[in-house]
């Protein structure tokens, strides 16, 4: 068995989406040798958005066509990328902290996870069963396969709404379940759905279960307010009912809320010193590109006036 190799860095980052990219970009300005691994490619979650239209500057844009732009800044601050690197092992606690993967062993002083978050399940009889057979977590991804056919979204925000509006390319009737009596997402996001004549809105429902032979056939849904049971055919499912951090690999090291992600303070300084969390892995009050972007530039700064801390203790002794 080989033994694996020892890279030695001023910044290593976890996840090369915005907030990852962001902070690289900033890291290496600040002169700090710089490294970014990723678990697959990079450009994170907004790599499968159809479009976005928010981020200043940009107008509107395909999610790809934006984090590509992302990369290609951050390649001109000689960043070292190491995507499709599986996380084995991470020592946060020590001084110089350990990131381990299957290749090679990262040791560096501060460490800025950027690793994001996934989509959350429903966690209803079926969804399992039929993950992949009818039930998907991307419309962009998977829309295509729903031609002519009808299919069910879950969830009230921006994405459901959003991506809901986008598989009307594709299928003939699209569902989107909330279990409020209006939903969350932006007015312009929900103005157009409302145009829309191929989505109807199944207000005050939430999904009970998940039916079929080989692929989805049914979505068992239960009106809240009157305990009324629905079963609604449909080809597929695709819940957008938030997110859960990807934070497995952190073993309890870091301060978490209920929910998993990592809390921070203003600076994205996690309970560890030298340790920050940026994106939608932290507490964050918002979880958009342009907010992930802005957590990554100032863990970027931050992590840099961290360094020059160390080094300017160490010549004082």
């Amino acid at each position: 068995m080989s033994e694996k190799n020892v890279l030695q860095y001023d910044v290593v980052i976890l996840g090369g989406g915005p907030a990852g990219l962001s902070a690289a970009i900033y890291a290496a300005r600040g002169q700090a040798k710089t490294a970014v691994i990723d678990i697959s490619m990079f450009g994170g979650q907004p790599s499968n958005y159809l479009e976005l239209e928010n981020y200043p500057a940009l107008g509107k844009i395909g999610g790809y066509d934006m984090m590509e732009k992302f990369e290609e800044h951050a390649d001109m601050f000689n960043i070292d990328k190491y995507p499709m690197q599986e996380i084995e092992k991470v020592d946060l606690i020590a001084d110089t902290k350990i990131i381990e993967t299957k290749d090679s062993i990262f040791e560096t002083k501060t460490v800025i996870i950027a690793t994001g978050a996934q989509a959350r399940k429903l966690g209803i009889k079926g969804e399992k069963e039929f993950a992949g057979r009818g039930v998907s977590y991307c419309a962009v991804c998977d829309g295509a396969f729903y031609k002519d056919k009808t299919v069910a979204v879950v969830g009230g925000g921006n994405a459901a709404v959003e991506e809901g509006a986008y598989l009307t390319k594709f299928a003939n009737k699209v569902y989107i379940i909330h279990r409020r009596d209006s939903l969350r997402a932006d007015k312009i996001v929900q103005q157009r759905a409302f145009n829309n004549d191929k989505v109807e809105f199944v207000f005050d429902t939430i999904p009970v279960e998940i039916k079929g032979s080989n692929n989805v056939e049914e979505l068992v849904v239960k009106n809240v307010k009157t305990n009324e049971q629905t079963e609604l055919k449909v080809d597929g499912v695709f819940p957008y009912i938030g997110f859960t951090p990807n934070v497995d690999y952190i073993n309890a090291q870091l301060n978490q809320d209920d929910a998993g992600f990592i809390i921070t303070d203003e600076y994205m300084q996690t309970s560890v010193k030298g340790v920050y969390a940026v994106g939608d892995v932290r507490n964050t009050p918002l979880r958009q590109v342009i907010t992930a972007a802005s957590d990554g530039a100032i863990a970027g700064c931050f992590a840099t006036r961290y360094l020059d801390e160390i080094k300017e203790k160490t010549l004082s002794v």
